[in-house]
């Protein structure tokens, strides 16, 4: 597995890291033993960044992921993230990022994941009733007692992005970015190079969207999410589903799976580019290992950037719910 720094300070990291929220909730049912058979085959394949969050699955994510790693005693990269509030089995959610609720969230993190310390803690939204300066303040303290190794953002500002840096460094910045949401490359992505912070993508392959694999009827099964996105909405998707045509064209003249051109078309915008395809499938895992080693030429690049140009995706990310904290 190829490595990649995370950030101008970080630490070397896989390439590619996993996103595991889909084995708590969101995206239908899940099988505790497959995940956990998932997970232990990307670590023994070289895959080091695990990444979670203590909303998905109101801790189930951790716990799942603290039981694997008790087996696990080779390399790893532990994320995750405090600062959506939800209550069990509800989207409805509440950002926090209180400076007393940062350590408290820390504190129970550590405990359901059976560690000392978290690798990489990021503030899941920005909270723009508090100070970002006063989040940032109390994550660092984090470090200085050794509970956490690097400090992120998620979904900030280019603005707000800065203030933090000016605090304590910002390590990585996680955010979604694919073909399909391009939307920091204008602001958010420069404001990361000039002070030297890693981009960590989440949703890289566009929830399923740009894999070639999508099934209008399989989401529609309780307990996935997408359904409810504007995105993946009855008027929207079908002319969201055509613009990606040109991409599973293109990776048929290549030989290659769509899923595996869109992480490499990804990995291609930079070395400080980390991104965290979730999967719950053993299959689905290996492919998107592959794109490592997906070389795309100047041409290829200039018809994917053409074909899913800023703004040409209908429908917003999220549900306005779900829209908060986000840009803030």
């Amino acid at each position: 597995m190829k490595k990649r720094q995370l950030g101008k300070q970080g630490p070397m990291v896989s390439a590619l890291g996993l996103g595991c929220m889909a084995m708590s909730e969101f995206y239908g049912s899940s099988d505790d033993a497959v995940s956990r058979t998932v997970i232990l085959s990307a670590l023994k394949q070289g895959l080091t960044m695990l990444d979670t969050a203590d909303t998905y699955g109101a801790g189930h994510n951790e716990e799942l992921i603290g039981k694997v790693l008790k087996d696990w005693t080779g390399e790893v990269f532990l994320a995750t993230k405090f600062g959506i509030v939800r209550r069990p089995g509800e989207y409805a959610r509440t950002i926090c990022g209180r400076p007393e609720y940062v350590k408290q969230a820390c504190d129970a993190s550590l405990r359901r994941l059976g560690r000392e310390t978290i690798d990489l803690y990021y503030a899941h939204r920005i909270d723009d009733t508090v100070p970002i300066e006063d989040t940032v303040g109390a994550m660092a303290e984090l470090v200085h007692t050794g509970k956490v190794r690097y400090i992120g953002l998620s979904e900030p500002a280019a603005a707000t992005l800065r203030r933090a840096h000016a605090v304590y460094p910002i390590t990585a910045v996680q955010s979604e970015y694919s073909l399909w949401t391009r939307d920091i490359e204008s602001q958010v992505i420069p404001a990361m190079r000039e002070l030297g912070v890693a981009l960590v993508p989440y949703s890289p392959l566009g929830r399923g969207a740009l894999t070639g694999k999508l099934d209008r009827q399989q989401i529609s099964q309780s307990g996935d999410l997408r359904p409810l996105l504007p995105r993946f909405s009855e008027k929207n998707l079908p002319a969201n589903l055509v613009r990606t045509g040109v991409l599973f064209d293109m990776a048929a003249a290549k030989g290659v799976s769509p899923a595996q051109l869109a992480l490499a078309w990804i990995l291609a915008r930079g070395d400080d580019i980390v991104p965290i395809p979730g999967t719950r499938r053993l299959d689905y895992l290996n492919e998107n290992l592959g794109a490592v080693d997906i070389i795309l030429s100047t041409e290829e690049t200039h018809i994917l950037d053409q074909a899913f140009a800023p703004g040409t995706i209908a429908g917003e990310r999220y549900t306005p719910e779900g829209m908060a904290g986000l840009n803030r």
